[in-house]
């Protein structure tokens, strides 16, 4: 059984795509933006009405992924002060050369441990892909989150499999970027992935469509599991 993380902008969102299937939950704030750190107490309400696990994203502005001094401190206050609640973290730090930051990444990482942490789609920005994989795994994050480089994971498919292939197991390759119902099933045979990442938004709206979400979940159910 493939794996579907529903990417949830408010704690509605996080009950709608859980009560439909979704196996794990991204909590961020901030649509618009891409996603940036929720509220401290949006973390404990989900918690407390869903059983899958929720990982929370640290982004503290929209942006690019350049962080100051004083951005990177924020970043480690409010990984401490979630770890107690969160399953998981998502974040990613650029440096400036856009190349991964592996030595905040991986201070992060061990701020975090060990609860298991994703590289999101910071890692697109990188000129080199392939590179910045071996650079993410070097920093002990669980899985990076990426379109393969492209604006979206369905004209990334290919690179993803370039990817998938040379993780090689030591790294989960999460796609995202565009996901929906029309296409899960080609970007997940042509990339390999197992993990397919969407926020599955309903028109015109913040909050998730409950009936894509279980129609990917049909979908994805036919394929291998890893998370």
């Amino acid at each position: 059984m493939a794996f579907l993380e529903i990417a949830c902008f408010n704690p509605e969102s996080a009950v709608i795509a859980v009560a439909a299937g979704a196996d794990r939950i991204e909590l961020c704030t901030d649509q618009a933006a891409g996603g940036i750190t929720p509220p401290s107490a949006w973390l404990s309400e989900v918690k407390a009405q869903v059983t899958a696990p929720v990982f929370a994203m640290i982004r503290p502005r929209p942006g690019n992924f350049r962080y100051s001094d004083a951005e990177f401190k924020e970043m480690r206050k409010r990984t401490a002060a979630f770890r107690s609640e969160a399953d998981g973290f998502v974040f990613g730090i650029l440096d400036g050369e856009d190349h991964v930051d592996m030595s905040r990444t991986a201070e992060l990482v061990r701020l975090a441990s060990p609860l298991p942490c994703t590289f999101h789609r910071a890692f697109d920005e990188t000129g080199d892909l392939m590179q910045a994989l071996e650079d993410v795994v070097a920093t002990g994050c669980h899985a990076i989150l990426s379109s393969g480089g492209a604006s979206n994971a369905a004209a990334g498919a290919d690179v993803l499999k370039q990817l998938v292939e040379k993780a090689a197991g030591r790294i989960v390759i999460i796609a995202g970027g565009g996901i929906r119902l029309s296409n899960v099933q080609r970007i997940r045979v042509t990339s390999g992935v197992s993990v397919c990442h969407s926020s599955a938004l309903a028109a015109n709206s913040v909050t998730p469509d409950d009936r894509e979400i279980r129609q990917m979940k049909t979908i994805l159910s036919q394929g291998g599991d890893e998370r």
